[in-house]
C-alpha cells in the first residue's frame, strides 16, 4: 500500500489485542516523531515510552479506563516543557552549533531575540506554545504508525495532572499533553473497524486561490 492507502486503512483503534509491535517498527515511529518540525527547532517536549504493564494499569483509570491503555504494545506519552527558560533555549542553540560545527551571526541574533522574548512570558503561555509543538510530532507519529501498518489511538481524554504524577514528570519540568497507544487491532471486538471512514469532501475541505 502507498501512504494514502495506509491512511485510509488506519482508524482510531478502539480494541487492541496485546500483540507486541516489533522494535524496529517502534523505532521508526519514534524517529518520525523526533524528526517532525517544531517552532524555532526547539523541540520543547519529550516522548515517554511506557511498556511496563503495571505503570499502564496505573495510568488507565486516569484515561477514562480506555482499554487501549493496557492492551496496547507501547504507550507513547507526549509531554511538553512546562516553561521556556534561558537554559533550555541555549541548550538547543548550542546543540545546533555543535552539530553543524560553526556559529552563524543571524542564528545567534535569533537566539538573542528568543531569549529576550520567551522567558519573559508567563509559564502558562509558554506551556501552551510548547504543547502545540508536541501536536505536530504526534501527527507525524500517527502517520508513521499507519505507514508501518501499526494501529494507534490518539487520546486527549485523560487527566494530565494524574498521569504527570504517575510518571514523575513534574520533576523533569514536563507536563503530559497527549497519549498514543500503539499496537494491533482486535478486529473481532472493535466496533469501528468495518465502518467507512468519514471525512469532508475535497471541495469542502480545500480552498484554492490561484
Amino acid at each position: 500500500m502507498d501512504l494514502i492507502e495506509k491512511l485510509n486503512w488506519r482508524f482510531a483503534t478502539k480494541a487492541m489485542n496485546g500483540q507486541k509491535v516489533p522494535q524496529e517498527k517502534v523505532d521508526k515511529i519514534l524517529e518520525a516523531a523526533r524528526l517532525a518540525p517544531t517552532s524555532s527547532g526547539l523541540q520543547p517536549f519529550e516522548i515517554i515510552v511506557v511498556t511496563n504493564q503495571e505503570v499502564k494499569e496505573q495510568i488507565k483509570p486516569h484515561a477514562w479506563n480506555q482499554p487501549q491503555i493496557t492492551d496496547c504494545s507501547h504507550l507513547l506519552v507526549f509531554a511538553a516543557w512546562d516553561n521556556y527558560t534561558e537554559e533550555r533555549i541555549n541548550g538547543m542553540f548550542d546543540l545546533t552549533n555543535e552539530i553543524r560545527g560553526f556559529k552563524n551571526e543571524g542564528w545567534e541574533n535569533y537566539r538573542q531575540m528568543l531569549l529576550g522574548t520567551y522567558p519573559q512570558r508567563s509559564a502558562e503561555e509558554n506551556f501552551t506554545h510548547a504543547a502545540k509543538q508536541a501536536y505536530i510530532s504526534f501527527g507525524a507519529a500517527i502517520i508513521a504508525a499507519a505507514f508501518e501498518e501499526v494501529d494507534s489511538t490518539p487520546m486527549e481524554g485523560f487527566s494530565p495532572e494524574a498521569v504527570d504524577e504517575v510518571l514523575n514528570l513534574k520533576e523533569k519540568g514536563l507536563k503530559s499533553v497527549l497519549l498514543l497507544p500503539i499496537g494491533y487491532r482486535d478486529a473481532s471486538n472493535d466496533w469501528l473497524v468495518n465502518l467507512t471512514k468519514v471525512r469532508k469532501s475535497k471541495e469542502d475541505f480545500i480552498t484554492e486561490i490561484n
